[in-house]
């Protein structure tokens, strides 16, 4: 009769002989994990022999190292996340004087913004703003000064500015859906500028200070200004000599009759 040999030591527990219960409790968990779509049927046919040709408990735990025990079974969280209260309420009058105002990061857009900007510079950013209705209107009044809105693809930014020796720079549209969001300008531009850019992204501050931008956005109106100032000037000044040569053309054409009046 073949005996083992007696070690010096106990056998651990994992080369201690396993029984036909615990091969069956194996394969019973491996059609659970065939039935779970944890595993494929290649590989539930190739464990199923491994575990019919164990004969030790390490030789089972191979074949149950990477599925999740009863105590232990991860599971995907389908649940969505609790949705962020809304922002607080601010005023929904912003008035730069000789001096710069923002809003930017996180912050409720009430239904109708007024928004006075005179020699000074603003700056409006949607990006993470939220909308209390799915259209709102920000009504501007800019006397010398620079007005910039940033808002995010997909939504709509319509205008009705009124620029008296001003002017409103619009991006491109995206191709929107009809529920798209909307944002109205309406007010008036006066010896100022209201640009828009749409861009990514969440809010990027930068270190410069509010009052820096501010006087930034106010020389960039200024210049723009400027420059269409001069193209105004421009534009008289070819007028003027426009007329100048018509009133000409009509002097020598009168000139011409009243000689020919004279000569008959």
């Amino acid at each position: 009769m073949n005996l083992p040999e007696q070690p010096s030591d106990p056998p651990s527990p994992a080369q201690m002989r396993a029984s036909d219960a615990d091969r069956d409790e194996v394969a019973d968990r491996l059609r659970e994990a065939l039935a779970e779509g944890r595993i494929s049927p290649e590989e539930h046919a190739e464990r199923i022999d491994a575990v019919y040709n164990a004969k030790t408990y390490a030789d089972l735990e191979p074949v149950l190292r990477d599925l999740p025990t009863e105590q232990v079974r991860p599971r995907v969280d389908l649940r969505k996340p609790e949705p962020m209260p809304p922002p607080p309420p601010q005023s929904a009058s912003l008035v730069a004087v000789f001096s710069g105002t923002e809003r930017r990061g996180r912050w409720l857009v009430e239904e109708h913004t007024n928004l006075a900007c005179v020699f000074g510079g603003a700056e409006l950013d949607f990006r993470q703003a939220v909308l209390s209705r799915r259209e709102v209107t920000v009504n501007i009044t800019c006397v010398f000064g620079g007005v910039e809105i940033v808002v995010p693809p997909g939504v709509r930014v319509l205008t009705s500015l009124v620029n008296a020796f001003g002017g409103t720079d619009l991006p491109d549209e995206d191709p929107l859906d009809p529920d798209a969001p909307v944002i109205r300008l309406t007010g008036l531009v006066l010896f100022g500028g209201v640009s828009v850019k749409r861009r990514e992204g969440g809010d990027a501050g930068g270190g410069r200070s509010r009052h820096e931008k501010a006087m930034d956005r106010h020389r960039d109106a200024l210049d723009r200004h400027q420059r269409r100032h001069e193209q105004q000037l421009r534009r008289l000044d070819h007028r003027e000599e426009q007329h100048r040569r018509r009133d000409e053309r009509r002097d020598r054409l009168r000139q011409l009759g009243e000689e020919r009046h004279r000569d008959d």
